[in-house]
């Protein structure tokens, strides 16, 4: 067996870069005395054993799902979140130092931001130009003079910090909109802590749990609740957005309903969350969206995210935002220049931490200057909103730096000159016996709170590491690394966590009195969907089954089948004068093509995103069956053989789904939203089957029995009961009155009698919809005039009746939509076709 490699040798393999300040402090003088706890433990353990603690971190991270969006990953929102095995370790001393002026500057950019919006005295006396701030998306107009809630603008402020080559600390960016990170800061500590529990408690490590109870209790002590218990959510722009998974983790983490910009409504300058139990007034909103697509009204047209009329609740004064819309405005690094100035002015002192140092092009002498020594520094965008990337100044040459220049004198108020930062580096585990150690570059963001007691820091933050070595510009985007971050504490603190560690009465009553109407509505399109698409997949397959038929029978068979197709929306009725495309060719796309609406790929499209809106509802097996309900579709079957067997595959799923949704989720009053958009999409679908061969004549209604039987499903049912060949009396009674076949019209009106009730019991419905008036008509019809030969009158009769079960099933949904969804009480009930 080779001999293991000890840590104190692992350390002598480190070889950080020479002119960088290193963290690890292992050259020369030794490691720095905070990080001896953490080598202590290091050197009791081999390389096989810390490669270990690796996967058992790797491992956590997928069991919790911990997803980072990299938007040009192929792997999307299911790219995992990346965090190193060695935390990054920082002294008391430093850290007291730190926090100070991490307060300092977040109280000074909370002044500015009440000044931008408020007297503007910093743009009358000349500390700022007004090009800076009028010239940029960030500044808000319609947020001009609105005086927030609680008086705070910035209620979380993050920033981004680098190493001075001296070991100070320089600001490189200020996140005041609404910083991320926070969360994943969080999850690190979570997942590092358990894979090092001896230095961590031996260290010690301060906890980040008063830090998330300061920022929880501020949201609740600053909204303008009044003697109402305040209600607060966190607002996201929804699962594509690149941080994600952290919204759904502080949300459940701080106790918020987690919420998108449709869940949520304005009336009467209030705002208001749309939950299944009704609506419920919304006091404070803690954002993750930009400033600019929170209210469509009044700031961005085109934004399909915000809430309308969410800036006249703000101007009213009757709901919290965190952070103040229009907060955006200081996220410019040419900003930077301009602060000591400002600092004097509104805080009487001088900034503690330093930004790295900054020219603003818009002026004159500083564009001239950041020309001149192009090759010190880097070009970075000016505004935020500006999708530029750094250039470092020292790498372009000839007519790419020329071509750079004239775009600097073009449009000077574009661009800010930054000072070339090399940053500081720390080690990082590559798990490789021979060099197992590797020195990256690395910067760190802090985040600050504003609490009822004043600011406070979180002890640690965010590391966030280069992708490489030798690689200077830190950017998750660009699939960096992460690690946990440990301030040294001054005592052994306990371990503290803001999930209860006891239920209490009051939880299991209010359970549910939170939850968005969304979900409700997304379960019940994921109902709905599930249906529709194992209906399709039955029409579809009995007719790709009959297209070989040449006998008269078959013919009208094979019609009648795509006469119901075209009812069900996935065959296109061609036009009087149009040369209808051959059958097969249609039938093939209707199995695959997803930009056809009605065929399976986009029935399947329609589901799996109403699905990815409930994943928290959904066990892994459901969601395992869930991806893989299209697999069959890909690639598009090309024959009709293929696509029977693809028809089969997705068959099969469908009939999971349906398994699951009886046995496998909650039963909650999201639940039955499920259950009842099952229920009135097949009640829909069976009426329009049936009424195919009704209003046919007479031979060829007999010749669609056998398919009307096999796809209503309810083939084996008949000939068990029968046993003989389909006649219509048998399947009429088989398909429309027996109230023991799971797929009958009466059975599905009798469900749906009991579900209803329920949804409007849970729901608080005063006036839920029912099919009462349906299920009497069924009642009183008499099956004796099918025994005879022509049937044809009671047929047009029944047809007429089931073509008024489908419209009442549709009022019945459209009911749904107004009361539980859009929250429209009033509805005219006396309207109902006949």
């Amino acid at each position: 067996m080779a001999k293991q490699h000890a840590v104190t040798d692992i350390l002598r393999q480190y070889d950080p870069v020479p002119d960088r300040f290193d963290e690890l402090g292992y050259k020369g003088s030794g490691p720095k005395p905070h990080w001896r706890p953490l080598l202590q433990q290091l050197n009791l353990e081999s390389v096989d054993g810390l490669n270990q603690r690796a996967q058992a971190v790797a491992d956590a991270i997928a069991e919790d799902g911990v997803t980072y969006n990299v938007y040009e990953d192929p792997r999307g929102d299911a790219r995992p979140w990346e965090v190193d095995l060695l935390p990054l370790v920082l002294g008391a001393e430093e850290w007291r130092w730190l926090s100070s002026a991490v307060i300092q500057r977040a109280e000074l950019l909370d002044r500015v931001l009440a000044d931008l919006y408020g007297s503007q005295r910093l743009l009358k006396e000349g500390l700022l130009p007004p090009a800076l701030v009028y010239g940029q998306a960030g500044f808000q107009w319609p947020c001009q003079g609105i005086q927030p809630a609680g008086g705070r603008f910035l209620h979380l402020y993050a920033l981004d910090l680098a190493r001075a080559p001296d070991g100070g600390w320089w600001v490189m960016a200020d996140r005041t909109q609404a910083p991320s990170g926070a969360g994943y800061a969080l999850q690190n500590r979570l997942v590092i802590s358990r894979a090092f529990p001896a230095p961590f408690h031996n260290l010690p490590v301060t906890n980040l749990s008063d830090f998330f109870q300061g920022f929880q209790n501020s949201l609740a002590s600053m909204s303008p609740a009044g003697t109402e218990s305040p209600l607060c959510v966190l607002l996201t722009p929804g699962r594509f957005n690149e941080t994600y998974f952290e919204h759904v983790f502080l949300a459940r983490y701080l106790g918020l309903p987690l919420v998108e910009g449709r869940d949520l409504t304005v009336r009467d300058d209030t705002v208001y969350l749309k939950t299944l139990q009704g609506l419920r007034r919304v006091h404070a909103i803690y954002r993750r969206l930009d400033d600019g697509f929170c209210d469509p009204l009044e700031l961005r047209a085109d934004s399909v995210l915000g809430i309308p009329g969410l800036l006249g609740a703000v101007r009213a004064g009757k709901v919290l935002m965190a952070n103040a819309l229009g907060s955006g405005v200081l996220e410019s690094a040419a900003l930077f220049g301009f602060l000591p100035q400002i600092s004097k002015k509104l805080l009487g002192s001088s900034l503690a931490m330093p930004s790295v140092a900054s020219w603003w092009c818009g002026e004159k002498p500083a564009l001239d200057y950041v020309i001149e020594h192009l090759d010190e520094l880097v070009v970075k965008p000016a505004f935020a909103s500006m999708r530029m990337e750094p250039v470092f100044g020292y790498q372009v040459k000839g007519a790419e730096r020329d071509a750079l220049i004239r775009k600097m004198h073009a449009h000077p108020h574009a661009f800010v000159g930054q000072e070339l930062v090399h940053l500081s580096q720390a080690p990082v585990w590559q798990g490789d016996r021979n060099r197992p150690l590797a020195a990256r570059s690395i910067g760190l963001r802090l985040f600050a709170a504003a609490t009822p007691s004043g600011w406070q820091v979180m002890p640690g933050g965010l590391t966030r590491v280069a992708v490489d070595e030798g690689v200077e510009v830190i950017s998750m985007q660009r699939g960096g690394l992460s690690k946990d971050t440990w301030v040294k504490a001054r005592y052994t603190t306990h371990s503290k966590s803001l999930i209860k560690k006891r239920l209490q009465v009051s939880d299991l009553l209010e359970g549910e009195r939170d939850t968005p109407s969304r979900v409700g509505e997304n379960l019940f399109w994921m109902g709905r969907h599930s249906e529709r698409a194992e209906a399709t997949a039955r029409l579809l397959r009995a007719a790709f089954n009959r297209l070989s038929g040449h006998d008269q029978a078959g013919e009208y068979a094979l019609h009648g089948l795509q006469t119901a197709a075209e009812q069900f929306g996935t065959l296109r009725e061609a036009e009087p004068d149009e040369v209808p495309e051959p059958l097969p060719e249609m039938l093939l796309k209707a199995v695959s093509d997803p930009e056809l609406p009605g065929s399976i790929a986009s029935i399947l499209q329609a589901l799996l995103l109403n699905a990815s809106q409930v994943r928290d509802r959904l066990s892994s097996d459901n969601w395992h069956t869930l991806n893989r309900v299209g697999k069959p579709l890909t690639p598009p079957p090309a024959t009709p053989d293929q696509s029977i067997r693809a028809l089969n595959l997705v068959l099969l799923d469908c009939i999971s789904l349906a398994g699951f949704a009886m046995d496998d989720i909650t039963r909650d009053a999201s639940w039955v939203f499920l259950v009842i958009g099952r229920r009135l999409e097949r009640l829909a679908n069976l009426c329009t089957l049936i009424c195919v061969p009704l209003f046919s004549d007479r031979f060829s209604r007999n010749a669609m029995l056998e398919w009307l039987l096999e796809v209503a499903n309810s083939e084996v049912t008949y000939r068990t009961r029968y046993r003989r060949t389909p006649e219509i009396l048998g399947v009429l009674h088989t398909l429309v009155m027996d109230a023991s076949n799971p797929h009958s019209v009466m059975f599905q009106i009798r469900q749906l009698q009991k579900d209803l009730p329920e949804m409007g019991r849970k729901t608080g419905q005063l006036f839920p919809p029912d099919l009462g008036e349906c299920m009497e008509r069924l009642k009183a019809v008499d099956m004796h005039p099918f025994e005879c030969k022509d049937t044809d009158e009671p047929c047009e009769a029944l047809g007429k009746l089931l073509e008024d079960v489908r419209s009442e099933v549709y009022r019945v949904s459209d009911e749904i939509q107004r009361q539980c969804f859009i929250h429209t009480r009033f509805s005219n009930r006396s309207v109902k076709p006949h």
